[in-house]
C-alpha cells in the first residue's frame, strides 16, 4: 500500500509529463465544454482528471461532464502527444497542458487546461 501511495505522490507533482511514467495521475484546470443533442455544459472554472496506466489514458471531468475513457496517444515533437484511434482524436497533453476537441457520436467535448 506505501508503494502504490508514493507513486502517486510522484506521479502527481506538476512538472511529471504523463508520457514519461506508465502510472500517471493529474489534474488539469481551465475551459471546459460538453455538448449533445440536448445538453450544453460551459466551465471557465472546470477541471479534468487525468488518469495513465500503461498506454491507456481516461479523462474524468467535473461539472457533470461525461467521461471520456480508453485513449491511446503518439508522440508529436518534444514531450507532446496527440490521441489516436477511431472517434477519440483531438486531444494534446504534456507535463502543463492539456488541449481537446473531440466529437464522437454526436458528442462534443473541448478542454484548454493547465496545471
Amino acid at each position: 500500500m506505501l508503494l502504490i501511495a508514493l507513486t502517486v505522490m510522484v506521479s502527481c507533482k506538476k512538472d511529471t509529463d504523463p508520457a514519461d511514467k506508465d502510472f500517471f495521475v493529474g489534474t488539469y484546470n481551465g475551459t471546459v465544454s460538453y455538448r449533445n443533442g440536448e445538453t450544453t455544459i460551459n466551465s471557465s472554472d472546470g477541471k479534468v482528471t487525468v488518469s495513465k496506466v500503461g498506454e491507456t489514458y481516461n479523462f474524468y471531468f467535473g461539472n457533470n461532464i461525461p467521461d471520456i475513457t480508453g485513449v491511446k496517444f503518439e508522440k508529436t515533437g518534444d514531450n507532446s502527444y496527440v490521441s489516436i484511434g477511431s472517434g477519440l482524436t483531438g486531444i494534446s497533453i504534456d507535463a502543463s497542458t492539456l488541449k481537446m476537441l473531440v466529437s464522437k457520436g454526436g458528442e462534443t467535448w473541448t478542454a484548454n487546461c493547465t496545471r
